[in-house]
């Protein structure tokens, strides 16, 4: 059986999802739940990696049960959470087919970017949100937002990890990056086929310089699709992690 389970998560205080030597990840605190309930060594795969501080309204990872455990997938919920900090809960587990992958069967993820735009941050806003007290024309960061839209070459707005080959494709498609105003600024939505390194935050970077009046939209959109290993020109600016949230994978 292959247990499928969507995860909520505060970044804050973790080393990102993907497991690392000093185990303090959200991935080895899972893993670890997983292992301490079933007294099984497991290893679970996730949709894709958040980094250090990135939040979490619905990861997706799977497991395989293992061996000799007869526990209904919605036991798999209280089990684990009791095994877990509070700042991290399974919210649902459920069976799925063998061939399921978190990574490889996704279509498509959403984030969400806040941006607090009040002149004092509210204290419950502090590591979930990008302080801005200097106003953003509206207009421009949806213009600049929409400038995503589509199939590009996203180079430019890719962090290196120094494995990069001649293969390396950048291209992505995006089919959403909208903006909605709330009370507390603003909320950007990324949707789209599969994100690179840091893209999200080197997007919202972008568009926020552009809204500020520190980028030029033509000289935004000629980030787009340059060709070659070293673009021209880079986004100029990497948002902070604080207000990333990774909301939803659909399958």
């Amino acid at each position: 059986m292959r247990l499928k389970i969507t995860i909520a998560y505060d970044g804050r205080g973790f080393s990102g999802w993907a497991t690392q030597p000093s185990g303090h990840t959200i991935q080895d605190l899972i893993q670890s739940a997983i292992e301490q309930v079933s007294k099984q060594k497991v290893q679970i795969q996730g949709s894709g990696r958040t980094d250090t501080g990135v939040h979490a309204d619905g990861q997706i990872a799977h497991f395989d049960k293992p061996e000799g455990i007869d526990m209904n997938p919605y036991n798999w919920v209280p089990a684990l959470n009791t095994k877990l900090p509070a700042t991290i809960r399974v919210l649902d587990c459920e069976e799925v087919s063998e061939d399921f992958h978190a990574r490889f069967s996704a279509k498509s993820k959403t984030y969400s970017y806040l941006l607090a735009m009040q002149p004092v941050l509210h204290p419950m806003l502090s590591g979930r949100s990008w302080h801005l007290p200097r106003q953003l024309d509206k207009a421009t960061l949806a213009e600049a937002m929409s400038h995503y839209i589509g199939t590009h070459d996203f180079r430019a707005f890719a962090a290196l990890r120094g494995n990069e080959s001649e293969d390396t494709c950048y291209k992505r498609t995006i089919t959403e990056a909208s903006v909605k105003e709330i009370d507390e600024g603003f909320i950007l939505t990324y949707t789209g086929s599969g994100f690179l390194y840091k893209m999200v935050r080197l997007l919202t970077g972008a568009a926020v310089y552009a809204a500020q009046g520190k980028l030029r939209l033509d000289d935004h959109l000629a980030l787009l699709d340059q060709s070659g290993d070293q673009p021209s020109g880079r986004s100029p600016y990497c948002a902070p992690s604080d207000g990333l949230t990774l909301t939803r994978v659909e399958y």
